[in-house]
């Protein structure tokens, strides 16, 4: 090899050893937030019951709009007075 190869060479690892450093950051990040979810979803099949895998529920609340919407329905209905 001569030194002009030589010097390609190690350009060339120059440049993978960059990419490398710009790229593990995220690549763990990523294998790091699958591991956490992984977990979250075991946690949550264990805390499942078989009444809740068999369907939804209704829920219990009462339907009554909240009182954002019995506020927005009140400006809605009101009509405009031009001056």
């Amino acid at each position: 090899m001569n030194t002009n190869q030589i010097e390609g060479l190690v350009g060339m690892l120059m440049v993978l050893g960059i990419l490398v450093l710009l790229v593990l950051p995220s690549a763990l990040g990523v294998v790091r937030d699958r591991r956490a979810d992984r977990q979250i979803r075991e946690a949550q099949e264990t805390r499942e019951t078989p009444r809740d895998r068999k369907g939804q529920k209704s829920s219990s609340r009462s339907t009554v709009p909240s009182t954002a919407t019995w506020y927005a329905d009140g400006r809605r209905s009101k009509k405009l007075v031009s001056s």
